[in-house]
C-alpha cells in the first residue's frame, strides 16, 4: 500500500497486487489479482475503490500528472470526478 496524495478534501492510495502488511504474502489469506486505488472523499466521509479497467484509467491519469503537474485545483477536481462513484460510508477499524 502506498499513499499517493493526502490533501484537506481527498487521499488517494495504491494497493498493490499481492502485497500483504508484512511486505509477503501470508498463508493461507487470499491475495489481490491486480491492483487497484483507494480515494476517500473527506468531505462526504465516503471511498471508492478502482480496479481493472477504472485502475488502468486512472493510472494513465497518474501518468499523465507526472508529464505535466498540474495545479492542486487540477487534481481534486479530477479526484471529485471519481469520487461521485463513491457509494461506501467511510469505515474506521
Amino acid at each position: 500500500m502506498q499513499m499517493l496524495y493526502d490533501s484537506e478534501s481527498f487521499v488517494v492510495v495504491h494497493m498493490l497486487a499481492n502485497e500483504t502488511p508484512s511486505g509477503g504474502q501470508a498463508a493461507g489469506s487470499p491475495a489481490l489479482a491486480r491492483h487497484g486505488f483507494e480515494i476517500v472523499d473527506k468531505r462526504t466521509n465516503k471511498e471508492v475503490y478502482l480496479d481493472g479497467s477504472w485502475a488502468e484509467l486512472f493510472q494513465r491519469q497518474i501518468n499523465a500528472w507526472q508529464l505535466n503537474t498540474p495545479s492542486q485545483e487540477e487534481v481534486e477536481t479530477t479526484l471529485g470526478g471519481y469520487a461521485e462513484l463513491a457509494q461506501n460510508p467511510l469505515v474506521m477499524h
